[in-house]
């Protein structure tokens, strides 16, 4: 039986001369894409920089760079890209396939398999969370991007607001010589005072940190002493979130439409401030210990002897793609049916790669000259996360002649950064709102988008309190973990083993054509052994490793950790919720209801007739019978249908 067509619109969005619903056109939608009700990219360009911009993130610059040198330099490239075949591709392809092939968001797109619709949720849920303390770390980017337009840095040296420890060198607090033919040990003092050399590896310095890290607490943060002391909302924090959070609107007030004219700076111009880092980098003395320390001489091929490594390349390159986050689905869902996501999935999972190892080169060149300037090796100076973002990088930026400008230059590139990966995340929910109520948001489009991102401005204040830093890294160290691997683990499961690998092969095949046996033998490989056997492995790993969250020294307490433990329940409590209701609105049995959950819905497959073919000639999608009207139901009540 066929789809009933919309009225006035042909089943694969040629236009007819008169049509009746110009006026509750989405403005998503224009009338030369393929699909009017939903969209189209407007071209391929958007799609690939939209792609690009969501899997490039910060984590390529301030955690790859360090992994490598941690994890024996260059030889850690071996196991990193054996996990991009094994693990991070397959996923990337499956997710970009699946939200082509039927045209629909993270939630809406498990008509595949409605026992799992819950994995859908849960992916909307932590998307949901990333995007709150996302936005945060923006809000530092842009702070810091202000502060930079000063003629002296203020983090440069140790101003009103350091202390007794603040040191831009080490200050050496003992040391052994020699006195009249004995050695002794005695404070600095004395032996500078007595004309005495210190012998050499019996130095011990005094605890002092370097001007950029008071600064990044003290003056950036007003860092509390724990979770325990919220203080004050920083206002200047607060006005650069909701700064950020009206970019993104702006960037999105018509979804894909605007997005994907935004992308061509955020992706794009992010590779030329690198380009300019690295240039500059490479001038500076020192920069050559920094890349060797990165990945040349360096280098450890013994370290690939060592669990730890293979666990972290795995996890890198999970984290770094943003599979299973929800946004591979809703961006790929407004792709042309016919589009090669095949070779899309490659360009930009290897574009993701090579920009993680390129972005090293640019981080450990200016390190090293960093590490030069303050007589330290260079393994002192290199750290990763929020310590590499705004102490470690932007004090070696302090040391440069026009400091101001390398700085400006570095957090501009942040701030594009998270701002291509937070389009991506906004959109994920505004698609997945668009798939539950899609005549509503023809109509309240811009008014919902705006919602969603007040609503998150408000739920992220708690981030920019004095306390703020230690509830970021609270989400980041539950919600960005163990959630997204159960969902990913659950999702390959699904479609795999219950709704059929071979299945699912054929209906990437009504996309890109026809391959040979030979062509799927390395997917099928992945999908069905591999890829899932890594997954459980990793999410095993990181369940066995667990450690209660720290900033730094400073340790959560015990209320604190339960809050993180409830976040992620909350987060993947529903994956068992939305299968019993599935389960129990079923007929039949127990076991005919199972199993009535793990087939397609009757309106699965592709969105438009024209697209279906012999194999889903039988679909009916119900929704186009009601195309004049605006559900009422609760979202609840739409994962019982």
């Amino acid at each position: 039986m066929g789809m009933l067509n919309l009225p006035g619109f042909l089943s694969c969005g040629k236009k007819k001369k008169d049509f009746s619903l110009s006026s509750e056109k989405d403005a998503h939608a224009s009338d030369s894409d393929e699909n009017l009700e939903r969209g189209n990219w407007s071209n391929k360009a958007d799609y690939l920089l939209s792609m690009v911009g969501y899997a490039v993130g910060l984590g390529n610059v301030w955690r790859f760079p360090y992994l490598t040198y941690q994890n024996g330099g260059g030889a850690f490239l071996i196991p990193y890209t054996l996990m991009l075949a094994l693990a991070g591709l397959p996923l990337f392809f499956m997710e970009c396939s699946l939200g082509q092939f039927a045209s629909l968001g993270p939630i809406s797109v498990w008509r595949i398999l409605p026992l799992f619709q819950g994995v859908g949720v849960t992916m909307v849920i932590i998307s949901t969370f990333v995007a709150i303390y996302y936005n945060v770390i923006i809000a530092y980017a842009l702070y810091y991007l202000f502060a930079s337009f000063q003629k002296v840095l203020p983090w440069s040296d140790c101003f009103s607001w350091a202390d007794e420890f603040c040191s831009k060198t080490r200050l050496i607090s003992d040391c052994n010589a020699t006195l009249d033919g004995e050695i002794i040990h005695a404070n600095y003092s004395f032996i500078t005072s007595n004309n005495l050399t210190c012998i050499n590896d019996t130095i011990n310095y005094k605890p002092v940190q370097f001007p950029s890290e008071q600064y990044w607490n003290k003056v950036a943060l007003q860092r509390s002493s724990g979770l325990d002391e919220t203080g004050n909302i920083v206002w200047y924090l607060a006005l650069c979130l909701l700064l950020s959070w009206m970019i993104v609107a702006a960037a999105l007030f018509k979804g894909i439409k605007s997005s994907g004219k935004v992308v061509y700076f955020t992706a794009l111009f992010p590779y030329v401030i690198l380009l300019i880092l690295l240039v500059r980098g490479a001038t500076l003395e020192g920069a050559l210990d920094g890349i060797e320390y990165y990945i040349g001489k360096q280098s450890n091929i013994t370290k690939l002897m060592e669990a730890e490594v293979w666990k972290d390349a795995a996890t890198q390159i999970f984290y770094s793609l943003s599979v299973a986050w929800g946004g591979l689905v809703a961006l790929s869902s407004y792709n042309k049916f016919h589009n090669n996501c095949y070779s899309d999935a490659i360009f930009v999972c290897v574009t993701n790669c090579l920009t993680s190892v390129f972005a090293g080169f640019a981080i450990f060149s200016v390190l090293g000259h960093m590490a030069f300037v303050s007589e330290r090796p260079v393994s002192e100076v290199v750290d990763s996360g929020f310590d590499l973002a705004f102490v470690a990088y932007p004090e070696a930026l302090s040391k440069l002649p026009v400091s101001p400008l390398w700085s400006f230059l570095f957090f501009f590139m942040l701030l594009l950064l998270g701002l291509d990966s937070q389009f991506a995340t906004i959109e994920t929910l505004t698609t997945t709102i668009q798939d539950i109520y899609p005549q509503m948001m023809k109509k309240l489009r811009i008014p919902i988008t705006l919602g969603v991102c007040i609503l998150l401005f408000f739920l992220g204040l708690i981030c920019v309190t004095q306390a703020g830093i230690y509830w970021v890294n609270l989400i980041d160290h539950f919600c960005a973990g163990w959630g997204i691997l159960i969902a990913a683990v659950l999702e390959i499961i699904g479609i795999v083993y219950i709704y059929g690998g071979n299945r699912f092969i054929e209906d990437i095949e009504m996309m890109i054509g026809k391959k040979s046996c030979f062509f799927w033998m390395w997917w099928r490989m992945c999908w069905f052994f591999l890829t899932p056997v890594l997954l459980v492995a990793i999410l095993v790993w990181s369940l066995v490793t667990f450690s209660t969250p720290t900033y730094g020294s400073v340790l959560y307490p015990a209320w604190g950790t339960a809050v993180g433990w409830c976040m992620i329940i909350f987060c993947v409590i529903w994956i068992p919720i939305v299968a019993v209701v599935k389960i129990c609105k079923a007929e039949g049995n127990i076991c005919q209801r199972i199993v009535s959950c793990c087939r397609p819905t009757a309106n699965w497959g592709p969105y438009l007739e024209c697209h279906r073919g012999e194999r889903y000639s039988h679909v009916v999608n119900p929704q186009k019978e009601k195309e004049h009207e605006i559900p009422t139901v609760s979202a609840f009540t739409y994962f019982r249908e």
